[in-house]
């Protein structure tokens, strides 16, 4: 696992699978309940990543927080907060500005870093996004065309794949473990 500058702190109750073609490279924060597959790439170059309570991160998923700007000199690096309960899919690249709360990447989609996503809402798999623009809650992007609707629908929970999940990855991978005890660290995080 190549764990370049990286401040990976691993809360309790996060499952992070270890794995040679990992990468996490700055300030990282998995926040409990969150799981992580093999192969993904995690990379806090303008500042740090949070990543919000039960997160699923499948394999080949990429998340680059750059804002393009040099900010090793700010006193206070922005940080990309991703909200609770997003599903990243296999070879999803996420280089949004904000991400909220239970949004759905699907396969291979690209988000770039000028978008905002804030809550529920659905990139398609194949899909991409580039340019400045913020979704609003509830949009759903699909098709070859990237075609934008609002979804009339709740989102579906993944709860069940994430309990799922925590029974059958510790049988086949090695886990990361916790690296950081918020009971020691009051008001850090």
């Amino acid at each position: 696992m190549s764990s370049k500058n990286s401040e990976l702190k691993i809360m309790p109750k996060a499952i992070v699978c270890e794995c040679d073609d990992s990468t996490f490279s700055g300030d990282i924060t998995v926040s409990s309940g969150c799981i992580i597959h093999p192969r993904v790439t995690i990379i806090a170059k303008s500042g740090p990543i949070i990543i919000g309570e039960n997160c699923l991160i499948e394999e080949y998923t990429t998340i680059i927080h750059d804002t393009g700007e040099d900010t090793s000199s700010m006193a206070k690096p922005p940080v990309l907060v991703i909200g609770p309960n997003n599903v990243f899919e296999v070879g999803s690249r996420v280089e949004a500005l904000k991400i909220g709360e239970k949004n759905l990447f699907e396969c291979k989609c690209y988000v770039s870093s000028a978008v905002k996503v804030t809550n529920s809402c659905i990139i398609g798999a194949g899909c991409q996004l580039i340019g400045e623009q913020t979704l609003a809650e509830n949009t759903i992007i699909h098709g070859k065309n990237c075609a934008e609707r609002e979804s009339i629908e709740k989102s579906v929970s993944h709860s069940l794949q994430l309990v799922f999940l925590r029974k059958l990855l510790p049988n086949y991978h090695l886990l990361r473990k916790a690296t950081f005890d918020p009971k020691k660290f009051k008001g850090q995080i």
